[in-house]
C-alpha cells in the first residue's frame, strides 16, 4: 500500500507541474475570494465536480474494486471506453465555455473510471467533448479534478495501510517508482494534450477495442 500511495504522489507531481499556472491562478483567486473571476469559477466548478465523484467512490468503492479480480470484465471495459472516446470525437463546434452541469457530468465520469477497464482521462475529456467545450478547457478540467480525488485516494489508502517499520521499505523500488511514474507521467501528459488537442482522441478507442477483445477471447479460451 505504501508503494501504492508513492505512485499517487508521483501522478499528482505530474499533474502539478504541468498545471502550474492554472493551478496558481486558482489559488490567488480563492486567496482573494474572489469566485467572480474566471479562476475562482473555475475553482468553484473543481468543487463541484468532486461532489459526485466522491459519492459515487463511497458508495460503489467495494463494488469496483472486486471487478479487479474479474479480467473478462475488464475487457469489456475497455470496449466501453474505446466507444466513448470514438463517439467523443464526432462530435462538431466544441466551443463552448464550462457550466455546474457539466461539471458534474464530469465528475460523474470520473466516479465511473473507478471501474477497471475504464480509462479516468480518457472519460472525463471524452465527457467534455460530447458537451462540446472547448478542447483545451475539457483537457484541463479533466486534470484540475483529477487534484482532489487522487489526494483522497491517497490519503484513504495511506489510512487503510498498515504501520511499517522504515526497515520494511525496499527504497530503490519506491525511489524508482516515483521517478518513473513522474518521467512516463509528465511524458504522456504532453503527449495526450497535443492528441487532444488536434482532434485524434478517438486513436484510443482502437487501441481499447483492441486489449478488450484479446482480453476477452483469451478468458474464453
Amino acid at each position: 500500500m505504501f508503494f501504492d500511495v508513492t505512485l499517487h504522489v508521483g501522478s499528482l507531481l505530474v499533474v502539478l507541474i504541468v498545471f502550474r499556472k492554472e493551478i496558481l491562478g486558482i489559488l490567488k483567486a480563492v486567496g482573494r475570494l474572489d469566485f467572480k473571476s474566471d479562476e475562482g469559477k473555475l475553482a468553484l466548478l473543481i468543487v463541484v465536480g468532486s461532489v459526485p465523484t466522491a459519492i459515487i467512490g463511497f458508495i460503489f468503492r467495494a463494488a469496483f474494486e472486486s471487478l479487479f479480480n474479474n479480467v473478462t470484465a475488464v475487457g469489456f471495459a475497455l470496449l466501453v471506453t474505446g466507444v466513448i472516446l470514438f463517439i467523443s470525437e464526432r462530435r462538431k463546434n466544441q466551443n463552448r465555455s464550462l457550466d455546474v452541469l457539466d461539471s458534474v457530468l464530469i465528475g460523474v465520469a470520473q466516479g465511473i473510471a473507478l471501474i477497471p477497464g475504464i480509462s479516468r482521462s480518457g472519460i472525463t475529456i471524452a465527457t467534455g467533448l460530447m458537451k462540446r467545450i472547448d478542447r483545451q478547457t475539457a483537457f484541463t478540467f479533466s486534470f484540475l479534478l483529477f487534484i482532489p480525488a487522487v489526494v483522497g485516494a491517497t490519503v484513504l489508502t495511506a489510512e487503510e495501510a498498515p504501520s511499517l517499520a522504515a526497515g520494511d521499505l525496499d527504497y530503490v523500488n519506491v525511489v524508482f517508482g516515483l521517478v518513473t511514474t513522474v518521467v512516463v507521467g509528465y511524458l504522456s501528459l504532453r503527449l495526450l494534450r497535443s492528441i487532444v488537442l488536434n482532434g485524434r482522441l478517438h486513436l484510443f478507442a482502437y487501441y481499447c477495442w483492441a486489449v478488450g477483445l484479446i482480453v476477452i477471447i483469451a478468458q474464453v479460451l
